[in-house]
């Protein structure tokens, strides 16, 4: 196969559309065309890791976190990003990122720690706005079905747990050609009437192109009348975040020590209990101060997380227990997640887990 092959798909399950502003997914190293038989997944590459893919002869390194995070202005070895991409090129080894693009997904990195915590009924903590756009277009009512379906084909019509999702309304429309038109119905010059259905769908804004497309190949006209407009709904299947339930309630040590155990953590920094049963709970992988007033919000009695300050914990102000469980050890589960997903999509592909633990935190 070729690195594209694999990082193509990567991207159908976590569109590069939806890492965060600041992040810097993708290929980062590497040439896309270039052939692969063995590829490594890790939390991090360092140099340790490259000197992994070496050992076992692989092509491609899929990390999650990005090796170059902001700009490189020099490239000389004086820190481990230089020393650790200078050592990636020279051994023809690919680097590829797969960072808040996977954090934001609703079966990504939060979904993996939901699953290791129990939880059901899981949804995004935080869904984002302005991801979705919706289709209005004329459709002359014998194509009326068929054009439909080739649009919901598309990716459109998806809401919830539903699909092929629209609204249609009867209504007259009305065209006439110039000399140099080709009407699909009646003729050149001549004002025609026609009982068309209006009909109207929405779509994620990163399949628009291939949802126009679906619609003016299947479209009998030979000027297809549509307008496409954003939305600022919210999102639900893309954000950060994710909230779930447990299936039996638990009491707060009893939910902080199996946390503990699933999470493979070391230790977990928590705020003052509340004498309140464990029922429903946040996660966020990594670093997310940010979503604890969206903990609160959604009456979450846990927030599970990793990087809170100091200070940080003071703003949980007895309204939530948060429960910092460590960067490393909140994302570590994220390659299992991605060997599942690439051996299910390419089953007679070598990808590897790596067995170096990239962790800069120790503990006594």
């Amino acid at each position: 196969m070729k690195i594209k092959d694999i990082t193509d798909f990567l991207e159908t399950i976590a569109p590069l559309e939806y890492q965060e502003s600041y992040d810097n997914c993708g290929l980062i190293v590497g040439d896309k065309n270039s052939t692969v038989k063995k590829a490594l997944i890790t939390l991090d590459c360092t140099e340790e890791v490259i000197d992994e893919a070496i050992a076992e002869k692989c092509q491609l390194v899929i990390a999650h976190h990005p090796i170059v995070f902001g700009g490189l202005k020099k490239l000389n070895g004086k820190n481990y990003v230089e020393r650790t991409v200078i050592k990636a090129i020279k051994n023809n080894i690919a680097i590829y990122a797969i960072h808040t693009n996977f954090d934001n997904v609703l079966d990504g990195v939060n979904a993996k720690i939901c699953e290791r915590l129990g939880l059901v009924d899981c949804e995004i903590l935080s869904p984002k706005k302005q991801l979705l756009k919706k289709l209005y277009t004329f459709i002359p009512l014998d194509s009326y079905a068929s054009v439909a379906q080739a649009v919901f084909e598309a990716g459109a019509g998806n809401i919830g747990n539903y699909s092929e999702t629209s609204f249609s309304a009867p209504g007259m429309g009305t065209f006439k050609g110039n000399a140099n038109s080709n009407p699909t119905i009646g003729k050149k010059g001549m004002l025609e009437r026609v009982e068309e259905v209006k009909f109207e769908t929405i779509f994620p804004a990163i399949i628009e192109r291939k949802v126009v497309e679906a619609l003016l190949k299947a479209h009998p006209y030979e000027e297809v009348a549509y307008d496409i407009v954003s939305l600022d709904n919210y999102y639900q299947k893309v954000g950060s975040g994710m909230v779930g339930n447990l299936k039996k309630p638990l009491d707060e040590l009893t939910f902080l020590k199996s946390a503990k155990k699933q999470l493979k953590t070391d230790g977990i920094r928590y705020t003052n209990l509340r004498q309140k049963e464990v029922k429903r709970v946040a996660v966020c992988g990594g670093a997310g101060r940010f979503l604890l007033n969206n903990a609160i919000a959604v009456n979450a009695d846990v927030f599970v997380t990793a990087d809170f300050k100091y200070h940080d914990f003071f703003d949980a102000e007895g309204k939530i227990v948060v429960a910092d469980v460590g960067h490393f050890e909140s994302e570590q589960f994220t390659k299992d997640l991605l060997i599942e997903r690439i051996s299910e999509k390419f089953p007679t592909f070598a990808a590897l887990t790596s067995k170096i633990n990239t962790n800069p935190i120790k503990y006594l």
